[in-house]
């Protein structure tokens, strides 16, 4: 049997390369694409498919090629070019055994990258392939999420694997009917089934962390679904000047590059446009060239016969016919060779014109043949806001052969003058072309082909991975621990904010300020030890700080002591009994980001008096955190209002600590300080809400639990005796309506 698998693994393998050396126009393999797509068959019978004990859990990405490898992941499965994950059992399945999920907690333990397409990755080989690819050549894991939808009604998608010796894969997300990411936003109903096919996703290849890479608009609320992700807008083009471009979608790219971590811009004009839209973090990564493929183009002499002027690409809206024309006429002894999908008419606009040939469009792996023959190569477009946005990857491509270029006035080409001609109109374009024919100098081709050498899509590559390591930016979180005892549980809570295997390569940077209340088991010691460490390289634990109290001040004091102290744009208060989970703070920014009325937000909980509790099952924590995480993925971007949040866990801008001013200290040594902040938050006009899509695991009330029960009644007595007198009758705390529990 196992030969057999292997001997169809090969020859589907062979297939797929053979199909990729066919003579096909991107347009044709797009097509053909669509049509294997339907040929693979009804969901859960396509090649590839792992059956798992946890539904919707396999076992990752694949395997290093050497047998016995330690950190080999996958033993039993293919994904051959196209396997289909199929319709998840339930949105929250119920799972019985610790054992079941110990494979799925297994977390990878690097950061993957998940690109969110503009186009179909067989379309047109263009800067979200080349990226795509230049990241998968580094090692990293890369998926690329297709604009095409695979028809289904269940959640789930499809996967097809790019190249055999890269972990880079194209994801065909189900969506139920026909649906366009240029035309249509997506239905409450479609967002909810593309966030549990990404949860699918996820949990598919034990993704622990992720750069999710916007390349649509569209994608905004779907990529910033996942708390552990790095948001990260690739602003390639100026997206409103497309025709296709929806009003909703134009509001939208404003909207993400407002929440974006980090916007990536390929031009000046665009860095200018987001900087004024409101860009947290901006990159300027222009484009680039596959150097050596085009390079292949490169002839040294001029060869004999007719002078052929060349020009690829799209001939769109923004491809300037007249101009074309008006070359073509001036030299009617050359041949004008168009190679590109013709979206404009403009062969039967320019069928007159005897020495204009169509070419159509070329696959990406022929077009060094076609540049080849060209003597001098073509930027013909008009100068709309479009393309004055534009940095045109051809530029890059004709001189990596060492080309002349004849262009019109964009901005981005300004820095080029010495190696193109630029034109400022129709009569200096017909002269540049003129010029550039009559050039015979093998200085220039060398200079021309020694500055493409030095922009490519490597470079590129390496320029994105330094932006994203680049956490200047990034907001500071200062987090508020209060402890009386339990040393243990305190170890725990410290060990997991700064574990940076937890978070990954991109967690928010932490500053972690204890407050001890004169603990008596030996927590001041550790503590003491524990703020003179050093953090694990990695980590996001970037400060710490301690204040060790002569006596035990009671909850509110003490965490006024540290908000004090705090100097992080984003303040917690954290309790010591909990562990967070990868992603959990830059989750909780977000929704604060995209809600200027939200004065305070906390995760949801397994372990926790109010709404704020989400039913998990019981069991280890690793198997409470993997059900959660389930639900946090299921249900991202989403968030539970609130009238009374629960201080296990809480985030407040620090604007808005500054407005409301600390805890109200007479609510020793605590209860009722919690209600008496949110309602206090209320009256100055802030929401409150409960973050869906992060996790914080909770013991719940490991303080208090010390006490004695009659003492600890009387001190709640007391102080709601306070809350009352200041607020009128307590509202006591409930849980969500209805609320199941899984066992």
């Amino acid at each position: 049997m196992t030969i057999c698998h292997n001997t169809s693994v090969s020859i589907l393998r062979q297939l797929k390369q053979l199909y990729y050396r066919l003579p096909l126009t991107p347009a044709m393999r797009h097509r053909l694409g669509l049509f294997k797509r339907r040929l693979v068959g009804a969901p859960g019978k396509a090649p590839g498919i792992y059956q798992s004990g946890v539904p919707g859990v396999a076992p990752g990405i694949a395997q290093d090629a050497a047998p016995g490898n330690p950190h080999s992941i996958q033993s039993d499965f293919s994904i051959g070019p196209f396997a289909e994950v199929p319709a998840d059992i339930g949105h929250t399945p119920r799972v019985s055994s610790d054992s079941q999920v110990k494979l799925a907690t297994d977390l990878i333990p690097e950061t993957v990258a998940v690109f969110y397409g503009v186009i179909d990755w067989h379309f047109r080989h263009q800067r979200p392939q080349q990226l795509a690819l230049s990241l998968a050549r580094r090692g990293m894991a890369v998926f690329y999420i297709s604009v095409n939808f695979v028809d289904d009604a269940s959640p789930g998608f499809r996967i097809e694997e790019l190249d055999p010796t890269l972990k880079i894969y194209q994801i065909f997300l189900h969506v139920k009917g026909s649906h366009s990411v240029y035309q249509d936003t997506p239905s409450k109903e479609i967002w909810i089934q593309q966030k549990i096919g990404q949860r699918m996703l996820w949990e598919y290849f034990r993704i622990r962390d992720a750069i999710h890479i916007v390349q649509h608009p569209y994608w905004t609320n779907l990529a910033a679904s996942a708390a552990a992700s790095k948001l990260v807008y690739d602003c390639m083009d100026f997206h409103a000047g497309f025709a296709n471009t929806s009003q909703a979608h134009h509001e939208g790219e404003l909207a993400l590059i407002r929440l974006a971590d980090l916007t990536v811009v390929s031009s000046d004009y665009l860095y200018d446009m987001a900087k004024k839209a409101g860009a947290k973090a901006l990159a300027l990564i222009r484009n680039a060239t596959e150097y050596h493929h085009f390079n292949r183009a490169f002839t040294p002499t001029r060869k004999a016969g007719k002078r052929v002027i060349g020009y690829y690409g799209a001939i769109a809206e923004w491809f300037d016919i007249d101009l074309v024309r008006a070359v073509a006429l001036a030299f009617p002894d050359a041949e004008l060779r168009l190679i590109g999908a013709d979206t404009v008419n403009a062969q039967q606009q320019l069928a007159r014109v005897r020495n204009i040939q169509f070419l159509g469009e070329w696959p990406y792996e022929k077009l060094p043949e076609q540049l080849a023959s060209f003597d001098v190569c073509l930027i013909p477009f008009k100068l709309i806001e479009l393309t004055l946005a534009t940095n045109p990857v051809k530029v890059y491509e004709y001189l990596s052969a060492g080309k002349p270029v004849v262009a019109v006035d964009l901005p981005e080409l300004k820095g080029m003058d010495e190696l193109i001609y630029r034109c400022t109109d129709t009569p200096s374009y017909v002269d540049g072309v003129r010029e550039a024919l009559a050039e015979d100098s093998v200085a220039m081709q060398r200079a021309r082909m020694a500055f493409a050498e030095q922009q490519t899509w490597e470079h590129r590559a390496s320029a994105l991975v330094n932006a994203l390591a680049d956490g200047r930016h990034e907001p500071l979180v200062s987090v508020v621990i209060v402890t009386y005892n339990n040393q243990a549980l305190t170890e725990r809570c410290l060990a997991s904010l700064a574990d940076p295997e937890k978070h990954g390569e991109y967690g928010l940077p932490l500053e972690v300020i204890v407050i001890d209340n004169s603990s008596g088991d030996g927590s001041a010691q550790m503590l003491s030890q524990w703020v003179s460490q050093a953090s694990l390289p990695g980590s996001p634990l970037r400060h710490r700080r301690l204040l060790l109290n002569a006596e035990n001040r009671g909850f509110g004091p003490a965490v006024n002591q540290g908000l004090a102290l705090a100097k992080g744009e984003y303040l917690v208060i954290l309790n010591n009994d909990t562990i967070v989970t990868a992603g959990w703070a830059r989750g909780l920014i977000r929704h604060l980001q995209r809600n200027a009325e939200l004065g305070m937000v906390g995760p949801v909980t397994n372990n926790i008096g109010n709404e704020s509790m989400i039913p998990l099952p019981r069991g280890s924590v690793d198997l409470t955190c993997f059900m959660a995480r389930r639900y946090n993925l299921d249900h991202g971007m989403e968030a539970y209002p609130l009238r009374i949040a629960a201080f296990f866990c809480v985030m407040l801008p620090r604007e808005v600590y500054e407005s409301i001013g600390g805890l109200d200290e007479q609510f020793v040594p605590g209860f009722f300080e919690d209600d008496d902040y949110c309602l206090r938050l209320g009256q100055a006009g802030y929401r409150i809400a409960c973050a869906e899509d992060v996790f914080v695991y909770h013991e719940l009330s490991a303080s208090f639990d010390q006490l004695a029960l009659a003492k600890r009644a009387a001190i709640f007595e007391r102080n709601k005796a306070l809350f009352e007198a200041k607020w009128g009758p307590w509202i006591p705390h409930q849980y969500r309506p209805n609320l199941p529990r899984l066992n």
